[in-house]
């Protein structure tokens, strides 16, 4: 199967955004202090393992995307490369 230009970018580009909200969303969710992550005791609640899975599963999911539109990007890369010009016709035209 091969990837146009724009799908494998947006893919890439997913697979990053995706790296880069659920980040920050696990360093918010450590840092919580309103009572929704951990108890009193400081021990974590259902909503941080909630929370927790959801965001090693969009971490897994975002690098399979992000690895699918990077090899998408380099196989257009390499073929670019490897493509070669046409020589120019060499039909002379005598009148």
């Amino acid at each position: 199967m091969k990837l146009s230009r724009p799908v494998s970018w947006f893919l890439l580009a997913f697979g990053v955004w995706s790296w880069f909200i659920w980040i920050t969303f696990v360093k918010n969710l450590w840092k919580d202090g309103s009572g929704l992550a951990f108890d009193d005791a400081g021990d974590p609640t259902a909503y941080f393992w909630v929370h927790l899975l959801l965001a090693v599963a969009s971490f897994l999911l975002g690098t399979v995307i992000g690895v699918i539109g990077f090899r998408g990007v380099r196989a257009l890369r390499r073929e670019a490369a490897h493509r070669t010009p046409e020589p120019p016709s060499s039909s002379s035209s005598a009148s």
